[in-house]
């Protein structure tokens, strides 16, 4: 009875064990196919991993569990464990999913697109703002829901207020795009992540400390050229003062 049962042991401890193994493999944004650095790999016991600077990672699981990804600002990703034990993980950008929409407020146009605001460079068909202009279209703030009008001859409204205030709002954000090149530049962030071996956590808060230095200023009509080296400048400051 004794050696019977050593037998069982051995064979259920024998079963877990072909039934784990090392699963391993790279993890990329879907978008555009770039390696994603600091993703949170957890099998089903709690361990966790994360991925390198070329999206490697590489953690045990037993077959049938479920390895979860989750990585800040994208969507969390779960795979079942199989006999596969080489990976390649897509996940999917929050801000990608937001739909793509165009607005005019002459004379300049904008779109937002993957999370973005972007200045189009494009002729105006008009001459006058958005808020100047005489239009009929449908507003649920109004008292007739099927039917507003906008323009000199209702200067005062809700929706008129509205539409001037983002036509300030856009030229605020046309004479800061010197600014917005040199912060949306993925080649410069990596750059400078790479030089000052920072991960995105650290680069986050050294921009927002950026950003409060110049608070006074706001980086409006600053050109490129100057955004970019007082950027420089900066970095190189904090580095000094952290040695």
């Amino acid at each position: 009875m004794k050696y019977c049962l050593l037998i069982v042991i051995y064979f259920f401890g024998l079963v877990n064990l072909c039934a784990q193994g090392r699963y391993s493999g790279n993890v990329v944004d879907a978008w555009d196919k770039k390696y994603v650095e600091g993703v949170v790999v957890t099998n089903g016991k709690g361990e966790e991993a994360k991925t390198n600077a070329r999206g490697y990672f590489s953690i045990s699981s037993l077959m049938g569990d479920t390895l979860v990804f989750n990585f800040p600002g994208f969507l969390e990703k779960k795979w079942v464990a199989t006999s596969e034990y080489f990976l390649f993980i897509e996940l999917q950008d929050r801000a990608r999913l937001l739909p793509t929409f165009q607005v005019k407020a002459e004379p300049y146009s904008f779109r937002f697109k993957d999370g973005k605001l972007i200045l189009i460079e494009e002729p105006s068909l008009e001459d006058s703002p958005l808020s100047q202009q005489v239009g009929i279209g449908v507003d649920p703030s109004s008292p007739n829901p099927g039917f507003a009008i906008y323009g000199p001859i209702s200067y005062f409204t809700k929706r008129n207020r509205q539409l001037r205030a983002y036509e300030k709002r856009m030229e605020w954000e046309k004479r800061r795009q010197g600014y917005l090149e040199v912060i949306d530049s993925d080649s410069l962030r990596t750059s400078l992540m790479d030089t000052y071996q920072l991960d995105r956590k650290e680069w986050d808060d050294l921009i927002l400390l950026f950003n409060a230095f110049h608070a006074s200023h706001e980086f409006l009509d600053w050109p490129k050229a100057r955004v970019l080296e007082g950027l420089l400048t900066f970095f190189r400051l904090e580095a000094v003062l952290e040695d």
